[in-house]
């Protein structure tokens, strides 16, 4: 009788095992990525004045890009945003102040899907893209001038970009390993890195960058735990700076003392 429950639940922890991988598999888009669309004519409402362009991938696919000027006549430099896994360029304005009072432009690019921009998302697509949003800075700076930053899902690609690139610096704002083992710190007995498409190994790029990385993560991140992006540490350079913010969240780095000081060393 025993062995007959045993095998009962064995085979009920087997089917429930199954049916939350095949969820993982087949519902790791609507998982990991949740953008909101806008229509081409409708205006955003910024509270500080911003520049529209559009840039035209394919018939199909169009890349929407949000400039930020500086406050100060003549700019420094230029912030490459690359924004997280929610909605739009919307969500992640509130950021540019941070950088134009410091004298700094700001541009914000929205993936394929997100905002204005339309077309396949790939992973690939990502760091295509990416590498257009460079170009386009280039016409009008140096490298030393062009600051790649990431926030959270954006790591990845502002990473990629910077192993092809040159910049001032490479900022990370709670980064990740890998996307799979975001999914993994939470359900670690599963293959992910086999059953998520994206992969985005942050890892990776960080040990082939060049320029000086700074990395900001808090120990209260709920959505990309500390624990994952401390996995990166052991390919910094050593003159690379990975900053712990005691007590910070996913969302709320920017108004630690630690991370304004950092910005003011960084864009003096």
């Amino acid at each position: 009788m025993k062995k007959k429950i045993l095998f009962r639940w064995l085979k009920l922890i087997i089917l429930i095992y199954c049916l939350i991988g095949i969820a993982i598999y087949y519902g790791q888009d609507k998982i990991l990525f949740h953008p909101q669309p806008v229509t081409a004519k409708s205006p955003y409402s910024f509270p500080f004045p911003y520049k529209e362009v559009n840039i035209p991938w394919s018939k199909e696919s169009n890349i929407n890009i949000i400039q930020f000027p500086a406050t100060q006549a003549q700019a420094k430099g230029v912030v490459l945003y690359f924004h997280g896994n929610k909605q739009n360029i919307s969500r992640y304005a509130k950021a540019a102040p941070a950088f134009t009072s410091r004298g700094y432009e700001v541009w914000m690019i929205d993936y394929p899907g997100f905002g204005k921009s339309t077309g396949e998302f790939t992973e690939q697509r990502l760091y295509d893209w990416a590498l257009v949003f460079y170009k386009l800075a280039q016409a009008r700076y140096s490298k030393d001038s062009i600051i790649i930053y990431g926030k959270s899902m954006g790591t990845g690609i502002a990473a990629q970009l910077a192993t092809i690139r040159d910049c001032k610096a490479l900022i990370l704002e709670a980064p990740y390993y890998s996307f799979p083992s975001i999914i993994g710190s939470w359900l670690p007995v599963y293959p992910l890195n086999k059953m998520i498409r994206f992969q985005l190994p942050t890892w990776q790029y960080v040990k082939e960058v060049t320029n000086p990385i700074v990395i900001f993560h808090g120990t209260s991140d709920n959505t990309i735990p500390y624990r994952n992006s401390k996995k990166l540490r052991p390919y910094l350079k050593p003159t690379d700076e990975y900053i712990t913010i005691d007590g910070g969240k996913h969302n709320d780095l920017p108004s630690f003392p630690v991370y304004e000081k950092k910005l003011d060393s960084l864009l003096k």
